[in-house]
């Protein structure tokens, strides 16, 4: 663990930690002095400053924590919501396999379209694979896509009781299934368009920095040339813990930290055209593990 690179966020770090370093060399090289002006700092006010400052960042940290498990609980809900919609068109009613095998690739390309809405990138490839041209084109012209391909599965439930392949007991059964979806998609959608407040972030991003560039005045006359090694072990303590709540508050992002939308969408693709008896090539193991 002391020597992983990848998945940390030290290579982010090391610009600012060796603006700190040399800062503290020079610091140590005059002596605290500035302008021929002595900094009369002590460790005092700043322990007690660092304390404080620490209960701030794990508070930080626990808010960004709880977006980022949040996050991950309704991907595992829509991993379950999709087993379970996939298994109705399955066995509710008279299955055509044509039929089923359509509304199979509308749930694929839903959960698609839901992690490139998420990231904002573009879904054309993934939803031209599963879709038929005319619900491509449908897909394609609507800006929130998995809203409209939830509303498409909704279509084939619809003309499932309409050719009476299903009861209105079993349409009511989808409709269900419809109404966790959709809240999994507003929770999303909740995490995404919900920032931490910006006033509260820089307010703690300034005061960790501040902190970080005092502390040297205060530890060069007890450590002397061996404080700048101090100051940068605890500067990447506060500056790491800043960096980490930075990263997984948007939980469905690309960074290293950030939930793996691309395993867990593989994943479902697999679980459902299996529940059909159609293999798609077995997902490689991922290093990141997915617990549900």
């Amino acid at each position: 663990m002391l020597f992983i690179w990848r998945g940390s966020v030290l290579p982010a770090l090391l610009p600012r930690l060796l603006i700190l370093f040399t800062l503290s060399l020079l610091i140590v090289y005059f002596h605290g002095t500035v302008f021929s002006f002595k900094i009369p700092l002590n460790t005092a006010p700043l322990t007690l400053f660092g304390f404080v400052l620490a209960l701030f960042l794990g508070f930080r940290n626990n808010v960004s924590y709880d977006r980022f498990w949040e996050g991950r609980k309704l991907w595992g809900a829509l991993l379950n919501i999709s087993r379970s919609l996939v298994r109705q068109a399955l066995t509710l009613g008279d299955a055509n396999k044509d039929s089923v095998s359509e509304f199979i690739q509308l749930v694929s390309a839903f959960v698609y379209a839901l992690k490139h809405q998420l990231r904002g990138t573009d879904p054309k490839e993934d939803l031209q694979r599963r879709l038929t041209p005319e619900q491509f084109i449908i897909a394609e012209e609507s800006r929130y896509k998995p809203v409209i391909l939830m509303k498409l599965m909704a279509d084939w439930v619809k003309q499932a009781r309409s050719e009476n392949r299903i009861d209105s007991i079993q349409q009511s059964r989808f409709d269900e299934s419809f109404d966790r979806l959709s809240d999994v998609v507003g929770g999303c959608e909740r995490i995404v368009s919900t920032p931490i407040p910006y006033s509260y972030q820089v307010l703690l991003h300034r005061t960790v920095y501040i902190y970080c560039f005092l502390l040297p005045f205060a530890l060069v006359d007890s450590l002397g040339w061996f404080m700048p090694f101090i100051v940068v072990f605890i500067a990447y303590t506060f500056v790491a813990f800043e960096a980490i709540a930075d990263e997984i508050e948007e939980p469905f992002g690309t960074e290293a930290n950030d939930l793996a939308l691309n395993s867990m969408c593989k994943m479902i693709d697999e679980t459902i055209h299996e529940l059909a008896g159609d293999h798609i090539p077995t997902l490689q193991k991922s290093k990141q593990t997915i617990i549900d």
